[in-house]
């Protein structure tokens, strides 16, 4: 069973939400972030910025780092940026995108659900960058962007939330990034006991994103025993229907000192390759990938002794393709760490893989298929991993909306 708890909340007051929820730093374009920083003081990126325009600086991920961004979290709540909410509740938290709508719940989840195996992951955790976030925690007291979690459709949860959303939310603004954002407070004592009933009932739950927050919020509660606020995690819960996965698309520098001719010769062996017009192809279905190279479009179909499929990491496409051709081909055998490779979110369309070509940063860029929510349940089911920046999921959670403390 998953079990859930509602709590008090740390957030922005209504006529501030727009202007204190951001996205994490490091989404952000250092040019971007520096003209948010000057231009809105309620920003939460300040908080996670405490050092912008400081002389005393500190080291990236020391103690004395988080101290000052514990320092500027108090100074939050003593100017009524942010505020606790009186009640323990539940959030449903809506976003709309112009092509999506992402609606889920809010709520402290259970370490108990992640030591026991029943939140599954499809990732490695490296264990410098959990004890980084343990010590964050521990220094700092909150949890400030929730995990993502997925879970098979509840039609019980589904209707709680349309109750919901027919009344005025707590929140609605629009960011500039085109998200229309709405929160829905959940204080009354039937509704949470409903939740927390219906979770109960679910066997497991799978990160969506957020691995290393929640190895890292386990080593704290295992750590302190004692809190019983440590024992929990800060989560956004969403139906396996609202999710969307994106591809996780490829460019590679540098073609191995194989000419063009020499490249598409090569891989010749792995797939049936047809050349088509100079009009962009996305891949229809699984096992095809589609590749630009030079100024030309190509279809690849894997052939089938490339396909193992009594392997649930073996019959991803983003393995198949770093078996291949990055691998046997490129020479590319360590994806993350090799600066050869670049990686391009689905959301940016074709026009992103042609371009990084086009401006001479990469010489040849792949499509993928998108992983399906099938394959990743799969992955996590087996205790497999997938291989690196296979899946782009979305929504991509806000900072600083809802605040759990410890």
């Amino acid at each position: 069973m998953i079990k859930i708890k509602p709590f008090k909340a740390v957030r922005p007051p209504r006529d501030k939400a727009n202007l204190v929820a951001s996205r994490p730093f490091y989404n952000y374009k250092k040019h971007i972030l520096t003209a948010k920083l000057e231009g809105n003081p309620y920003t939460f990126l300040h908080v996670i910025n405490p050092e912008f325009k400081a002389d005393d600086k500190t080291k990236p991920n020391t103690r004395e780092r988080f101290e000052k961004v514990k320092n500027k979290y108090d100074d939050f709540k003593l100017s009524n940026f942010l505020k606790s909410d009186s009640k323990e509740a539940f959030y449903i938290y809506r976003q709309i995108t112009p092509t999506n709508t992402y609606i889920g719940i809010i709520a402290g989840v259970a370490v108990e659900n992640y030591i026991n195996g029943q939140i599954k992951v499809h990732e490695h955790t490296l264990t410098e960058r959990e004890k980084t976030f343990c010590k964050y925690i521990d220094v700092c007291k909150f949890n400030a962007e929730p995990v993502l979690l997925t879970y098979e459709d509840k039609p019980e949860i589904n209707q709680l939330i349309d109750n919901y959303i027919d009344t005025r939310s707590e929140y609605e603004f629009t960011t500039t990034d085109h998200i229309k954002h709405d929160l829905w407070i959940v204080s009354d004592d039937i509704d949470i006991q409903k939740i927390q009933n219906i979770f109960s009932q679910i066997q497991k739950v799978y990160i969506a994103d957020g691995h290393h927050r929640t190895a890292s919020s386990a080593l704290y509660a295992t750590e302190n025993k004692h809190m019983e606020s440590a024992q929990y995690f800060l989560s956004y819960f969403i139906a396996e229907s609202k999710l969307r996965i994106y591809d996780f698309n490829r460019a590679i520098t540098g073609l191995n000192n194989l000419s063009q001719d020499d490249f598409l010769q090569n891989i010749e062996h792995y797939f049936d390759i047809t050349e088509t017009s100079n009009k962009q192809l996305k891949p229809t279905q699984l096992h095809e990938f589609t590749m630009f190279l030079g100024d030309q479009w190509y279809r690849l179909n894997t052939k089938s002794d490339y396909i193992d499929g009594n392997s649930p990491v073996g019959s991803l496409d983003p393995q198949i393709l770093s078996d291949t051709i990055l691998s046997k081909t490129l020479g590319i055998k360590d994806l993350k760490n090799d600066s050869r490779a670049h990686f391009i979110e689905g959301t940016k369309g074709l026009d992103a893989l042609e371009e990084i070509v086009n401006n001479k940063i990469a010489d040849v860029s792949f499509a993928l298929y998108p992983v399906s929510i099938k394959q990743l349940k799969l992955i996590a089911d087996t205790n497999n991993i997938m291989p690196p920046k296979s899946t782009w999921i979305e929504p991509k959670l806000r900072s600083g909306l809802t605040i759990y403390e410890f």
